[in-house]
């Protein structure tokens, strides 16, 4: 019985890690996104994208984290709701996505060398804004990590297996931001020029979307509180 109980906790903790990296990975879309990466990241040396690619990574895990766990106490501390949050970020998301969409059509240098140009300080803005958040990190998965969170468990010991769990699946999520831009470079070198401007292009308009329909999202749930009655 004590073996039952125990394979029965471990399935349990198995499956909030699998329900964490099913539910933030698609939105997250690292791979996706690893060619508007290395377009804002054009300017950078080898080795300071590989740091970018680890701080973001980094940033990453701790906002997908603090969003799981005390995500939806700050918003209720605020007074802020997550509709609010959605549309704000979506058109972030918007802003991004249309500069990118109105960039040189010249694909971004696949290597650059000299000295590294970059401050500390600009390196840590610009690695949590843009790339962590809204670009990596975005209103979409922020959502999804506050909904993760949103019906703790009651009790100690299950509430402290369910934030590893959560941690865990989040640290998933975060390696494989980790890897796709680290590797960004090798793996638009084997698309070429032309199927790497094609994969920008695609990335930023399909980027737009998520924008448009995030920030839409926002927007009809807002409504809906204001009219009940309406459904837009």
């Amino acid at each position: 019985m004590h073996w039952f109980n125990v394979l029965s906790d471990l399935r349990h903790f198995a499956e909030v890690v699998l329900l964490a990296v099913g539910a933030l990975l698609p939105i997250v879309d690292p791979l996706g996104s690893a060619p508007i990466y290395l377009t804002m990241t054009s300017s950078l040396t080898p080795e300071e994208r590989r740091r970018m690619a680890k701080a973001v990574a980094l940033n990453s895990f701790l906002l997908l984290l603090a969003s799981a766990l005390v995500g939806a106490y700050v918003l209720d501390f605020f007074g802020l709701s997550i509709p609010s949050v959605q549309v704000a970020g979506g058109i972030m998301v918007c802003g991004i996505a249309w500069s990118q969409l109105n960039s040189p059509n010249s694909p971004p240098p696949l290597s650059r060398d000299g000295p590294s140009t970059l401050a500390l300080d600009d390196f840590s803005q610009r690695a949590f804004y843009p790339l962590t958040m809204p670009l990596t990190v975005g209103p979409g998965s922020i959502t999804v990590a506050l909904t993760l969170g949103a019906n703790p468990s009651e009790g100690l010991r299950p509430l402290i297996v369910i934030a590893l769990a959560h941690a865990l699946g989040i640290l998933l999520v975060a390696a494989s931001v980790y890897l796709c831009y680290r590797y960004a470079v090798r793996i638009l070198r084997k698309l070429g020029p032309t199927g790497t401007g094609v994969v920008v292009r695609l990335s930023a308009f399909i980027l737009l979307c998520i924008g448009v329909q995030i920030c839409w999202n926002g927007v009809r749930a807002l409504l809906i509180t204001a009219f009940p009655g309406a459904t837009p």
